[in-house]
């Protein structure tokens, strides 16, 4: 699990079929074989590793599900360790399972911050609410607006500086979770709705619709 908090940007030093070189100090200090590490929000494994580097499993579904198989040498991308038993959720909870991509289609400055606009896919938008939780591309911010394949966040100028997803500015594609949370919630009430034949009006006078 992670929390969202980009702990450092790191640089990929190798792409190849199958797998991918980041570079990175500050999550190398004590990684081990075998740890789960989140690449621009996608929980990979960690395959091979050296001082300052570590090499990681790309599966073809993971390169089919992200945005990870467009990424050339020399990218930045924001990376996460697995959050520790005695760590703080910082963010909120980060499966590292991406549900779709996405595409920033607009910039737009806002005081001393930044309004972000993002396309998605309509299917998925019934995840993102007003002030709920997204992550984009791991990281872990507020959803500010929302429309029918769309839907904006504000950045202060701190999480500008610490994330790498904003490098390729207007079109750039992003990866996207949703709050877990949303979709365990769903699968309870279709469950109550199947097994004891709650109405869409039962649901409406108890405020669940």
């Amino acid at each position: 699990m992670f929390t969202g908090i980009v702990e450092e940007i790191g640089i990929v030093a190798g792409a190849r079929p199958g797998a991918m070189v980041i570079t990175g100090e500050t999550v190398t200090a004590d990684l081990k074989l075998g740890d789960s590490i989140a690449v621009d929000g996608v929980c990979l494994t960690i395959v091979k590793q050296s001082a300052t580097a570590f090499t990681v499993s790309l599966q073809p579904e993971t390169l089919r599900r992200t945005t990870l198989g467009g990424v050339e040498v020399g990218r930045r991308v924001n990376l996460e360790r697995a959050l520790g038993v005695t760590g703080r959720l910082g963010g909120h909870i980060v499966q590292g399972h991406v549900d779709a991509t996405g595409q920033i289609v607009e910039l737009r400055p806002d005081g001393d911050g930044l309004i972000v606009r993002f396309q998605a896919p309509s299917a998925l938008m019934r995840y993102i609410v007003n002030k709920g939780f997204i992550a984009i591309n791991g990281t872990s911010l507020t959803v500010v607006d929302t429309g029918v394949d769309w839907f904006t966040v504000a950045l202060i100028q701190y999480t500008r500086d610490h994330i790498a997803f904003l490098d390729g500015g207007v079109g750039s594609p992003v990866n996207l979770e949703v709050d877990i949370l949303a979709k365990y919630v769903e699968k309870l009430l279709a469950t109550d709705v199947r097994e004891q034949g709650i109405t869409l009006e039962k649901l409406r006078q108890t405020g669940f619709a």
